[in-house]
């Protein structure tokens, strides 16, 4: 007699990592040992945190940072493939996602220090290249040198990426079937043990309360939603959010309340929420088409949330209606 899915077993292991906590969502038989996977993805996550981190001054990504201008830096290959990645991004949206906003990021307060008014004057008064234009790589070698003063920072990409690393884990231990995440970056492989597709929330984009907005069912895709509502700073009367504008080296004015990316990859998805955050609405919703990509705007109009939406996956999502589904196979 053949086994059915009610001879599995569930297993959900998560853990600390990059200020917040990963989990991995899985179903396997009785005699799977669960212990191995949860301590070789606590070990995956942690490696993405030692080498991105701007928050550890010894990261990799810090010691790049530190560098003297061409100077070449090696550089590990998971940070390598994220810079590569990250500038391709870069490059395809105009210069919409750009890794280079570290002094921009730590000048208001988004980083390990304090925001400071002398360092958000020369942030709003620097004339600054794109991190594409100013970082060379050199794949082959491992090496990484910046032609100029530049300050990079990952938080668009590396939870992302952590997300990736998450899946390739899962996989080396023979599971094909499961749903990874870090925060709001979620990745689904397979199906659920019953055959239907992993259902995901997206959150409504209110701030101080957490419920959905939309339920997505998603198979062997990624996900991930950037906000103006989980981290901010006030000035005066206006939330400033912490997505950079690198137009204008200080945060994005006036935003959509969130977008929300589906892609093959979360990094990917993590990194395109991120630019069409930076470009808005309308922009966006072109540089989405563009790349096809499948994208959800949710704005904020007279105190309502408005729902606009890019590519077949989102075809559901309707304003009226508080929790469509949207499906990708």
């Amino acid at each position: 007699m053949s086994k059915t899915f009610t001879d599995l077993v569930r297993h959900a292991p998560n853990g600390a990592t990059m200020g917040t906590r990963w989990s991995a969502l899985f179903h396997m038989p009785r005699s799977f040992d669960v212990a191995p996977v949860a301590a070789a993805m606590q070990a995956a996550v942690a490696e993405v945190d030692a080498q991105m981190s701007t928050w550890k001054p010894d990261s990799d990504l810090m010691r790049l940072n530190a560098a003297v201008p061409d100077v070449w830096v090696d550089v590990p290959p998971s940070l390598m493939a994220v810079l590569a990645a990250a500038l391709e991004i870069g490059r395809a949206s105009d210069g919409a996602f750009d890794i280079g906003m570290g002094d921009a990021v730590a000048a208001w307060g988004f980083g390990p220090v304090q925001a400071s008014e002398a360092a958000i004057r020369a942030a709003l008064a620097c004339a600054r290249s794109p991190a594409h234009e100013m970082l060379e790589l050199d794949a082959t070698t491992g090496w990484a040198r910046k032609h100029g003063p530049l300050t990079l920072d990952l938080s668009g990409i590396a939870k992302g990426y952590g997300v990736d690393r998450l899946a390739e884990v899962a996989g080396t231990f023979g599971i094909k079937n499961a749903l990874l995440a870090i925060d709001g970056e979620v990745r689904a492989i397979g199906l659920q043990p019953d055959g239907a597709p992993w259902t995901v929330a997206i959150e409504r984009p209110g701030h101080g309360q957490r419920a959905p907005h939309s339920i997505v069912a998603l198979q062997d895709a990624a996900i991930a939603t950037s906000g103006d509502y989980r981290h901010w700073v006030e000035v005066g009367a206006q939330r400033l959010s912490h997505i950079m504008d690198p137009a204008r080296g200080g945060p994005v004015v006036a935003p959509p309340a969130s977008v929300t990316v589906v892609a093959q990859t979360c990094m990917a998805a993590d990194a395109w929420a991120t630019a069409l955050m930076v470009t808005g609405r309308l922009e966006g919703a072109t540089l989405a088409r563009r790349h096809n990509l499948d994208a959800l705007f949710i704005d904020r109009e007279g105190g309502h949330l408005r729902a606009s939406r890019v590519g077949r996956l989102f075809e559901g999502v309707s304003e009226s209606a508080p929790t469509p589904k949207v499906k990708t196979t």
